[in-house]
């Protein structure tokens, strides 16, 4: 078809003149303005022009249908069973932890977890993100290799009997080996939805189904504290020989996860360009290349090229990527560094939303001296908030092709709601205020800097990996969160709100910044002095 050949051309007669006169830059304009005349026209295609826009918005819906609900609920059991652990140290743990009043036996004592050199707690947390960020790049390629169906419902099923083992763990150190191989499997998942989702469509329809996606996936952390404190009431095995209830939290958590990945089994469906998968039978053939089509109609990248591991780690060789990693956020000048703002502000995006995922129901405990059940159950309030300011910067970013803006607006939220939760001391009503803003802004601009993330990059491979790397380093920014929230810094946790204020900081100047960067890379590609991301009728989403 002449749909997917033409980008290949384009990319080589771009090359080929590129190679031809690279000491003569002053005549760059003219040697590029004429690849403008041979692109596709971007308003017409052959294959997209046989449908009607209202046949077309059907198709996509039942995408929608078939693709996000089961990628959202399969994120909501991963991000349960990473984040359980705050609900189970609290369920008669923190507590009375060292008290014979505690109505069960807790996890912190049963384990030996109060102890503060090393706060086992803190190291139980962390060190599920050393594999997970490790593993990574490697297990989002065998997304593609496997296909999401088989790979993205194995590692879901081996972690739910992880997630099962648990509740069977006699020592605190057991706990810790499970949490590593938690974070090995669950590393290729997140990065992998998020790349297959990319896939599926345009740049300006792929916000929202991000935020849904995350919307779904963020029920784990509104409803994972009711469900806990139901948990810890079951009477019986293994409530036995001083056993917890805790413990039930994880054995039936796990269990769940083992079902939801039986049905992920069955129900996800493969790559648009995959011709040989039969799990796509809701689409027909002629459908699947209109889905094809817009997609390279949009941005030309979705035809598979051949595997190249020196392509896949291109971006991984440019030593001023993990400059920004570390947060040395700094202006770029050529057309990919820009990206490592992105991965910088994705970590202190995550460390803010990991934060109050393991310590949230902690902080409404021992910091607003709710007790275990209310505390537990006040969790689900602010994530219901977050929710709709993820839908609402989702669908404002996809109606008016912005993604800075959405970052910028929902890291300012976030901002006031953590100077509310930290100074608002001695009134409890104002600090749980606060916590309905810092959870809207830190979890909605997951999907935000993701979707910002996707709107400027191209190519399979590069989407691959970035997609990898970024949430790595968003797993970097769980590190930190995992860590800055200390019980002696309780009642009003100074210290830790600081460190996550300013990871919000950060994300505002990078986003200006990548503004500025993007703006400038726009107007020199509109001038023809430039081709950004090898496609000349490229441009940045700012």
């Amino acid at each position: 078809m002449a749909l997917q050949q033409d980008p290949e051309k384009l990319d080589y007669v771009a090359d080929s003149d590129t190679k031809a006169s690279s000491d003569d830059d002053k005549s760059y304009p003219a040697r590029t303005a004429h690849l403008q005349d041979q692109s596709i026209p971007r308003d017409h295609d052959p294959i997209i022009d046989r449908y009607t826009e209202a046949e077309i918005k059907s198709i996509v819906r039942r995408v929608d249908l078939r693709l996000v609900p089961i990628c959202g609920l399969m994120y909501c059991v991963s991000l349960l069973d990473r984040t359980n652990l705050s609900n189970a140290a609290i369920a008669g743990s923190n507590e009375d932890a060292d008290s014979s009043r505690s109505q069960y036996i807790s996890m912190t004592k049963e384990l030996s977890l109060a102890t503060k050199n090393p706060d086992r707690y803190s190291v139980i947390t962390l060190v599920f993100f050393i594999t997970y960020v490790v593993a990574q790049p490697p297990t989002t390629l065998l997304t593609r290799f496997f296909g999401p169906r088989i790979w993205l419902g194995t590692i879901t099923f081996l972690w739910g009997v992880t997630m099962i083992g648990f509740g069977f763990v006699k020592d605190w150190t057991a706990l810790v080996g499970l949490r590593l191989l938690l974070g090995v499997l669950e590393s290729g998942f997140f990065p992998g939805v998020v790349y297959l989702l990319s896939t599926w469509y345009r740049r300006y329809e792929v916000g929202k189904r991000y935020s849904i996606f995350y919307l779904i996936g963020s029920l784990a952390s509104a409803f994972g504290g009711i469900l806990a404190f139901g948990l810890m009431q079951i009477q019986g095995y293994p409530r036995q020989k001083g056993d917890g209830g805790w413990r039930w939290i994880f054995i039936v958590e796990g269990c769940l996860t083992c079902l939801v990945a039986f049905l992920g089994y069955i129900l996800l469906v493969s790559f648009p360009d995959n011709k040989k998968s039969r799990f796509v039978w809701f689409l027909s053939a002629e459908e699947r290349q209109l889905i094809v089509a817009r997609v390279n109609q949009d941005r030309g990248d979705a035809d598979l090229e051949k595997f190249s591991l020196r392509k896949w780690l291109g971006g991984a060789s440019d030593w001023k990527v993990w400059q920004q990693i570390s947060s040395d956020v700094t202006l770029q000048r050529s057309d990919n560094e820009p990206f490592a703002n992105l991965w910088s502000g994705f970590g202190c995006a995550t460390t803010v939303s990991y934060a109050l995922a393991y310590f949230l129901p902690i902080i409404l405990n021992l910091g607003l001296k709710y007790n275990t059940g209310t505390s537990q159950c006040l969790i689900a309030p602010p994530y219901a908030f977050a929710g709709i300011v993820m839908i609402v910067t989702g669908w404002f970013g996809d109606k008016y092709k912005q993604r800075g803006a959405c970052v910028a607006f929902n890291a300012m939220l976030c901002i006031i709601g953590l100077a509310v939760m930290g100074w608002a001391y001695g009134d409890t009503r104002a600090r749980y205020f606060g916590v309905f803003f810092a959870t809207a802004g830190a979890n909605a601009n997951v999907p935000s800097v993701l979707t910002y993330q996707a709107n400027n990059i191209r190519g399979q491979w590069k989407r691959a990996f970035c997609s990898a790397t970024l949430v790595g380093c968003g797993a970097l920014g769980g590190i930190v969160g995992s860590t800055v929230f200390r019980s002696q810094d309780s009642p009003r946790y100074v210290p830790g709100l600081s460190v996550a204020m300013g990871s919000q900081i950060i994300i505002l100047a990078a986003v200006g910044l990548l503004t500025v960067a993007f703006k400038t890379g726009n107007k020199k590609a509109d001038r023809g002095e430039k081709i950004l991301e090898d496609s000349p009728s490229f441009r940045y989403t700012i």
